[in-house]
């Protein structure tokens, strides 16, 4: 088949450091290739693929520090416009912003939606555009929103990306990923203290969280068995995991997937989960790790964490969470969608019922006395 992949732009494919979209767009990618497909993708410039590459930008958006990514995403969707006859699937990852310019591909195009969807927002439009094939990253994430959903295909990381190198107990506590209050790592420092063990925090903070940051996290970071490393790119992570006793992933919110829990497990490291959003469909309770309900439950977990076989947390991961079989799941979309009919999906819906809008008069101030 002929592929086109169309990732956000804010990251390279894969990313510089953080960015687990465009990571799994770069996964993806190569192991399509892998099994005999012709992809190409539509990504920044700086991005490193097998793939023919088509740079919708020069450079990764984060990196670049642009103000408004919006005219360099609505420059992306053109390329893949006027090219969209060449491909047999256009493969979308970049929410939902393409939807009315590729309504009359919907026979052939596909959305995985990667972030969360409990926005009460996005309802209307997803009932407006509901003849748009979406993919969701875990069965948790379609809960909140009534969509077109055609499957459930979890993410994958290459087999050989990680292996371990510490079958024993690490000696720490790890936390990687980012500094948000929705990420929890208020809570997972607080683990640390009930346990006394060290944890160490790996991870990037967005200027939208900045002032959470100082105000928040940075005064619990003089804590002595406390250390805050910053982000970390992809050469480090491995080492990072495998010398670490568990993860902790105490986040407060419907996480679609958490990429980092199959990451700790493709290192043989346990993970220790609060039940939210994706959890329950990646974590083994009592095999790749333990899902609890609160601070102390996650604190007796670190106690049992080392009764865990490392090497059957990696067998969870191969099982489970390998590209390999992300990119054959996706295969088996890209046919379903082929097979079926153009006509249903890629005739064009009527214009929305403008009533339903609220008339512009009703935002006008009131004229001036005299005034026309």
């Amino acid at each position: 088949m002929k592929i086109a992949q169309i990732p956000p732009l804010m990251e390279s494919v894969p990313p510089m450091l953080y960015g687990g979209t465009e990571r799994i767009v770069s996964y993806l990618t190569e192991e399509l290739i892998n099994q005999g497909h012709e992809v190409t993708l539509f990504a920044s410039g700086d991005s490193y693929t097998s793939a023919e590459l088509v740079p919708c930008c020069a450079r990764a958006l984060r990196l670049s520090n642009v103000k408004d990514p919006l005219p360099y995403s609505l420059l992306q969707l053109d390329l893949v416009f006027r090219r969209a006859h060449e491909f047999d699937v256009l493969h979308f990852h970049n929410d939902c912003l393409h939807f009315p310019l590729m309504r009359n591909f919907a026979h052939k195009s596909v959305t995985t939606l990667h972030g969360r969807l409990d926005l009460p927002d996005l309802a209307p439009l997803f009932k407006q555009f509901n003849k748009m094939p979406v993919v969701s990253i875990s069965s948790d994430q379609r809960r909140p929103l009534a969509a077109n959903w055609v499957a459930t295909v979890y993410h994958g990381l290459p087999r050989n990306l990680y292996s371990i190198k510490n079958q024993d107990e690490g000696d720490y506590l790890a936390f990687l990923g980012r500094i948000c209050p929705d990420k929890g790592i208020v809570r997972a420092i607080e683990i640390a203290r009930r346990t006394g063990q060290r944890l160490k925090i790996a991870a990037k903070v967005d200027k939208v969280d900045q002032c959470y940051f100082d105000e928040t996290v940075s005064p619990l970071l003089a804590a002595p068995n406390v250390e805050f490393i910053g982000e970390i790119g992809e050469n480090e992570k491995e080492a990072f995991l495998n010398g670490a006793k568990a993860l902790i992933f105490p986040i407060e919110w419907p996480e679609p997937f958490g990429l980092v829990m199959i990451e700790a497990m493709a290192c043989g490291t346990p993970v220790i989960a609060f039940p939210h959003g994706s959890v329950r469909e990646v974590i083994d309770d009592g095999v790749s790790g333990f899902i609890v309900e609160s601070v102390d439950e996650a604190a007796a977990a670190v106690a049992k964490v080392d009764n865990l076989d490392r090497r059957l947390v990696r067998k969870t991961f191969e099982h489970k969470f390998t590209s390999e079989l992300m990119a054959r799941n996706y295969i088996k979309v890209y046919e379903r969608l082929l097979k079926r009919p153009n006509s249903s999906l890629g005739k064009a819906k009527p214009a929305p019922n403008l009533s339903l809008i609220e008339p512009f008069d009703r935002y006008r101030q009131p004229s001036r006395p005299g005034a026309e």
